[in-house]
């Protein structure tokens, strides 16, 4: 049973992602995600023009004419959306916490997967498996993938990555789109990533959040991590304990960005701040440019 609540935000959710899809985010998609390859569809007789590569001659000889094979792209294919639901991905300092934005960003993509008549799946990961939902199509399955987002209850604070991709790779027998969704608070993926890369079309999406960058200058503060619940007291008046904090934060984020680009997966940095549409967009187009 849904609480009422939860099905508003469920439904809310929907009518605004789906929206987005049909009028902005549906053919970005679809350039981006052509399918596997081509497949036969039928034959049929040889008309001027066609390419003499294509003559089915078995069949041109049972029939005594000349037949062609037609072949048509094979569109559909599996999305899975690996989720990160670690500890960390609770917090969020602009009314959207990074959970939120991960679950907008998938309903986006799955959406987009099922007017494409492709297969959505789901797995939530910590440094546990906490949930997975096998690949099917159809609005009610999306609602589905939606809802066990926003009910997820992790039975673990940290974060595994490899640990989830090795799950994924033995879930997914075909070539796929895997999207990672997750703010990459974890080392020693990089080898697992390059290799679910190799067999599937991979995107990192990564969640960030302003006041993880930088912090106002508000007197003496405890931080605490949210994964290992280890606590420091900054003091934020403080320019230089502010400057020391921003940049051991930028130099990690670097160092995610620099792991990304040597798995050869796209890395689409995504702030709880700002619309998190315009940079997939951007993704997108400059991944179709490139195509």
């Amino acid at each position: 049973m849904i609480p009422d609540g939860l099905f508003e935000k469920i439904r809310r959710l929907e009518v605004r992602t789906r929206g987005v899809v049909e009028d902005v985010f549906g053919g970005e998609y679809r350039s981006a995600f052509k399918g596997r390859g081509i497949e036969f569809a039928e034959v049929r007789p040889y008309q001027v023009g066609d390419d003499i590569r294509t003559i089915d001659w078995n069949v041109s000889a049972r029939m005594d004419e000349t037949y062609v094979k037609v072949f048509e792209e094979e569109r559909e294919q599996t999305v899975m959306l690996c989720v990160d639901v670690s500890a960390s991905e609770n917090f969020g300092s602009e009314g959207a916490l990074k959970r939120d934005m991960a679950a907008e960003i998938c309903a986006v993509m799955a959406f987009s997967a099922v007017l494409n008549q492709d297969k959505v799946g789901l797995l939530l990961f910590s440094d546990e498996i906490e949930g997975f939902v096998r690949p099917r199509t159809g609005r009610r399955h999306v609602l589905r993938c939606i809802r066990e987002l926003f009910t997820a209850e992790p039975t673990a604070r940290g974060t595994d990555i490899s640990g989830a991709l090795q799950h994924v790779l033995r879930i997914l027998r075909r070539p796929s789109v895997l999207v990672l969704v997750s703010d990459f608070f974890d080392t020693g993926y990089e080898t697992m990533l390059r290799a679910a890369a190799r067999r599937h079309d991979t995107v990192a999406v990564e969640l960030r959040d302003r006041r993880e960058e930088e912090l106002p200058p508000i007197g003496l503060v405890d931080l605490t991590d949210a994964e290992t619940g280890e606590t420091v007291t900054l003091d934020t008046d403080d320019p230089a304990a502010r400057q020391a904090f921003a940049d051991e934060v930028r130099a990690r984020r670097e160092r995610t960005t620099a792991k990304l680009r040597r798995t050869g997966v796209p890395h689409v940095p995504v702030r709880t701040d700002t619309d998190y549409l315009e940079p997939l967009i951007e993704f997108f187009r400059e991944r179709n440019r490139r195509a």
